[in-house]
């Protein structure tokens, strides 16, 4: 887009919209910022937004949502955080974001993600918001655990813990390269002590995933956590049936986490 041009095609209200937010250092702009700052009627801030979203100077986030390129932003415009966007989808908190996601924001791989994953007791969908893929996934409510807010340009993000961070990873482990390597970051983080092991370990108990459980179980026994730190642990798996880490019924039993373990755990 050459920003010169556009500003040749401006009408005088878009060019005071432009002003002003750029006064107000706007990123993120919604319908009620507009009616707020502007004594536009309905209609015209309708026709004002569409034009300027043609001229990307809004780019749509969600229905009556924007964001905000000023002209000083160059041809490729204001890019955004893609961590503010859940928060815009959610307002009553019903999300976090996690997956591989976080597992680059942790330190688990310096592999960069392509895909924001966005768990939600709401609902499942894949969109692409501002250039940056979004995956909404929909998860039951005992998933929405172990979770904390971080601060992003002044506004609170809900995301997973590391702690909890490192019990999806032993879930959703294709990101990494497969449960091998998911084991592998596991126990690093684990034996350097870089972690809450009480908090790793409620999580775990927590965790509705079974042969999960099972599977953390039996790492941290041989990174040589006690049981009296396990106990709880322990009791999640007592009572269930046996189960394979490897989706086998040949190997070892373990009759502590009752579990089938072979020498691979593919």
């Amino acid at each position: 887009m050459n920003r010169n041009n556009t500003l040749k095609r401006l009408g005088p209200k878009e060019t005071e919209v432009i002003a002003r937010l750029s006064y107000e250092k706007k990123i993120i702009v919604t319908a009620d910022n507009l009616d707020s700052l502007f004594d536009f009627s309905p209609e015209d801030r309708r026709q004002i937004v569409f034009r300027l979203k043609k001229k990307s100077i809004l780019t749509p986030i969600k229905r009556g949502v924007y964001l905000f390129s000023p002209l000083e932003a160059g041809p490729g415009g204001t890019g955004i955080d893609e961590l503010l966007v859940p928060p815009l989808y959610f307002p009553q908190n019903n999300y976090y974001v996690g997956y591989s996601t976080m597992f680059n924001y942790y330190g688990f791989t310096e592999q960069l993600f392509q895909t924001v994953y966005v768990l939600n007791t709401s609902f499942r969908k894949e969109k692409n918001i501002c250039g940056i893929a979004f995956k909404f996934l929909k998860v039951s409510e005992n998933r929405m655990y172990g979770l904390e807010k971080i601060n992003v340009k002044d506004k609170e993000v809900i995301v997973s813990s590391k702690e909890r961070t490192l019990i999806d990873l032993l879930y959703f482990n294709k990101p990494v390269g497969g449960i091998s390597s998911a084991v592998q970051i596991f126990k690093k983080f684990i034996e350097e002590k870089r972690c809450n092991i009480k908090k790793v370990v409620e999580y775990a108990a927590r965790f509705p995933n079974v042969t999960t459980r099972k599977r953390i179980g039996v790492i941290l026994e041989e990174s040589g956590i006690s049981d009296s730190k396990l106990k709880p642990l322990i009791k999640s798996v007592e009572k269930t049936a046996i189960s394979s880490l490897n989706r086998t019924r040949r190997g070892k039993l373990n009759k502590k986490w009752r579990v089938i373990i072979n020498d691979s755990q593919e």
